[in-house]
């Protein structure tokens, strides 16, 4: 757990050191982005990091079923990427074979996975039960469909390649979210980020979503 004042700009740091360590290694770089409020301002600071980004592919952990090109989208945090990106298909009308297209798609293995945390302690677009689609933590697909969810139907990676990954961080931010940071910390197995692996997982607060914890 790291808690700084530049949560964003340690996880867009963080990223680019594994990322490079992976193109190293094996010449290529995966990675899975998520949505949310955190998202844009780490994406900014990441943009500017030494990588080679021809050699980089960023999929979606996760995307509001809406048409391309609009504002709901997740897409539109990511148009100013330099790498190659793979973005899920939610405009079609047959989206289960959408997801089922877009898993096939997956790397073997993740090198790194931005992950949030939303205030009721969703992370990805794994909703809380009772939601009817609440079970999404437990499909044995790796990319799934989840109904209206804040608003909007969604497809999401579900936590077998999130937790497949090489490194999962997670990035969270503001006095909203420290109840749940608190919860995920005491092992609260009601709420969906507890399906996220710990080990090789770094979780990256502000001071206000510290703000529950005995630090």
């Amino acid at each position: 757990m790291r808690v700084s004042d530049d949560p964003a700009g340690d996880v867009a740091r963080s990223l680019a050191v594994r990322l490079r360590a992976a193109i190293r290694r094996r010449g290529s770089a995966s990675l899975a982005v998520s949505g949310g409020s955190t998202a844009p301002s780490m994406l900014a600071a990441l943009v500017h990091e030494d990588l080679d980004w021809n050699r980089l592919t960023t999929w979606q952990v996760d995307e509001r079923v809406a048409p391309d090109g609009h504002a709901d989208r997740n897409a539109s945090q990511l148009w100013f990427l330099p790498s190659r990106t793979e973005l899920m298909p939610v405009a079609g009308d047959d989206l289960a074979m959408a997801a089922t297209r877009y898993a096939d798609s997956l790397p073997d293995r993740f090198d790194a996975v931005h992950l949030g945390l939303g205030g009721d302690g969703h992370t990805a677009s794994w909703p809380p039960a009772p939601h009817p689609d609440s079970v999404v933590v437990s499909s044995a697909n790796d990319v799934a469909m989840v109904g209206d969810f804040n608003g909007r139907g969604r497809m999401t990676l579900t936590p077998a390649p999130i937790n497949h990954a090489r490194s999962r961080l997670i990035l969270t931010a503001g006095k909203a979210k420290a109840d749940m940071v608190r919860r995920w910390l005491d092992r609260d197995r009601s709420i969906p980020v507890s399906h996220v692996r710990r080990s090789s997982t770094t979780l990256f607060l502000d001071a206000a979503a510290a703000s529950k914890l005995s630090l």
